[in-house]
């Protein structure tokens, strides 16, 4: 194994580059083929478990509780949100950086954005708590986790798309223009189907019918069909869920070809730390270091005689640097008890 000295720049080297398209695809498809497989599995080997109803009324789907908590569907659909959620963390992240980069100088916007994040986490935790804790095992947390997921959901979806409509009002990107189309349109879509996915669980626990009867006619014949009302709830859940999944599928346009934000801002640290490095001569500061950092103004000693350490690290604290780099020049000369300073006005 190769070794490097303790403090060197390479040990801090990004191990894996993932670009943002590829994890937002990644991000969406786990939750999505975890969820295709458990319904499919509820369907086949638990369809009278997965379809049963407390008013053992006619119902033809599984709702996702239900199909979420048979074995061994939760066990795949656990796998699968596990997997998803730390990317959702990071995804949340880099939506808020983004934000701030956006409306670094309006106060409205930042708070909006702030919000935003916050959802977003919310909407996570909810998630996490209604998959590992299923209906048939605590169904009051499990309801709880479900409330928040879709309350946090809803929300999010609102303020991401005001927002958006900030963004493309001065912005160029066919991309950006593209994304809040999108956003906008799998919004209201996400809350047609809330209400509708309400309105059919709420009669079903009041009436208990045993179906709605469709009719449907045309000019040589008609026919009358009776579907159960909690299958058009569960047809409705699925469609809540599955819009909500595009809707976070939008980063693909947002942030383009762009790599994973922890690792780029791994290395914009370490760009710092190299040109503060080479900035760093044997015996002090190379001359004309303001070149370099042209928004900084250069310290210059008054004569050639020799300065403490003290001093040197006094003129570091006068100069505008970053927290990062401050640090590191402080902790350079906090050992050394007198410099000889070359560069001479």
């Amino acid at each position: 194994m190769q070794q490097v000295p303790y403090g060197s720049v390479d040990r801090d080297k990004p191990l894996l580059r993932v670009p943002f398209t590829r994890l937002a695809v990644i991000t969406v498809c786990l939750p999505l083929l975890g969820l295709i497989a458990c319904v499919v599995l509820a369907l086949l080997y638990h369809y009278n478990d997965s379809t049963y109803t407390h008013c053992q009324v006619a119902n033809y789907l599984p709702s996702i509780s239900a199909a979420i908590s048979l074995t061994p569907e939760r066990y795949i659909w656990r796998f699968s949100i596990g997997l998803h959620s730390a990317p959702r963390f990071l995804v949340a992240a880099a939506y808020f950086s983004f934000y701030r980069g956006r409306f670094s100088r309006r106060l409205t916007e930042q708070l909006l954005s702030g919000l935003t994040f916050l959802l977003a986490l919310s909407e996570n935790v909810g998630l996490l708590l209604l998959t590992y804790v299923s209906s048939t095992e605590t169904y009051s947390v499990h309801k709880s986790g479900f409330i928040v997921f879709i309350g946090s959901s809803v929300l999010h979806m609102l303020c991401t798309c005001k927002l958006w409509s900030w963004i493309v009002k001065y912005s160029l990107s066919s991309e950006e223009m593209m994304s809040y189309r999108q956003k906008r349109r799998l919004f209201l879509f996400n809350c047609c189907f809330c209400l509708l996915a309400v309105y059919f669980y709420r009669r079903h626990n009041k009436y208990c019918e045993a179906g709605i009867r469709l009719k449907f006619s045309a000019s040589a014949c008609s026919c009358c069909l009776s579907v159960a009302v909690y299958s058009f709830f569960a047809g409705c859940e699925y469609l809540v869920v599955l819009t909500n999944m595009a809707f976070h599928m939008t980063a693909y346009w947002d942030f383009g070809g762009s790599e994973a934000p922890p690792w780029s801002a791994e290395e914009e640290k370490n760009e710092e730390l190299n040109v503060t490095q080479s900035m760093l001569g044997p015996e002090g500061f190379p001359e004309g270091s303001a070149r370099q950092f042209p928004q900084h103004k250069e310290v210059k000693p008054s004569s050639c005689q020799a300065t403490s350490s003290s001093h040197i690290q006094d003129q570091i604290k006068a100069v505008s640097w970053s927290p990062f780099t401050e640090n590191l020049l402080l902790q350079t000369f906090s050992n050394i008890p007198t410099i000889s300073m070359h560069s001479c006005v």
